[in-house]
């Protein structure tokens, strides 16, 4: 089992104290007004999916969700009534993803050795994944899952294509994201202050100069961005 095999890499010493932040403070503007993370799937809503994985992990000490002010109450109770010990606080998102995750990521245990940082509306992930981007993480210090992009990539200006992207080397990163804790406070307190737009913590990692290794990601790994993805991500959850 994974799981030993990791325990297995800690022998000599306790392993590190790792910290989760959990992005859930987006207002789903392109689900046509579904709250993504309150979509009930398997009996459970989105977000239930997407915190229990890393809840039941031995090897994840702490839980930090980061919502919509509106949403605080409802996340709090909805842990309460599925027994997420492991949530230890739910707290404020900001205006951008980015200062989002800067809030959770700095409200983490001041001796946490790493940080895993997840979308909350990213329900599929499995425990295989999430072993498996920790080790990557530890050794690496800055680890994301990645999938190769199979889809032909063509750049469009006006309607008109203007040339077809070769794929070669192209990946889809996906969260879970594990980073030593040092390394992603220094790298989200430096596009914060520069007000450099990023679009996950691995780029602002990236723009420290800092290099980031890919473990190999799952496809049923996906963000429900729109609507149909609910149906995708009830297939993979109710299987």
């Amino acid at each position: 089992m994974l799981l030993n095999k990791v325990f297995k890499s800690f022998a000599s010493k306790m392993p590190p104290f790792c910290s989760v932040v959990i992005a859930a403070a987006g207002l789903s503007q392109r689900c046509k007004g579904e709250d993504k993370i309150k979509y009930i799937i398997n009996g459970k809503p989105v977000l239930c999916h997407s915190i229990e994985v890393f809840n039941n992990c031995e090897l994840v000490n702490e839980i930090i969700i980061v919502a919509h002010e509106t949403e605080l109450e409802y996340i709090a109770e909805l842990c309460n009534d599925f027994e997420y010990d492991k949530v230890v606080s739910v707290i404020n998102g900001g205006k951008t993803r980015t200062e989002s995750v800067y809030n959770g990521v700095f409200s983490v245990y001041d001796k946490a050795k790493y940080i895993i940082v997840h979308d909350g509306a990213r329900p599929c992930i499995n425990e295989d994944l999430l072993l498996r981007i920790i080790q990557a993480g530890i050794k690496y210090n800055a680890a994301v899952p990645a999938v190769p992009v199979i889809p032909t990539i063509k750049m469009v200006k006006d309607g008109v294509v203007i040339k077809t992207i070769d794929r070669d080397g192209l990946y889809e990163m996906q969260t879970p994201q594990v980073f030593k804790a040092e390394l992603l406070k220094a790298a989200l307190t430096n596009v914060i202050n520069k007000e450099i737009n990023v679009t996950d913590e691995s780029m602002a990692v990236e723009i420290l100069g800092m290099v980031v290794h890919t473990v190999e990601g799952l496809r049923r790994n996906i963000k429900i961005t729109e609507p149909d993805d609910f149906l995708i991500a009830e297939t993979y959850l109710c299987e």
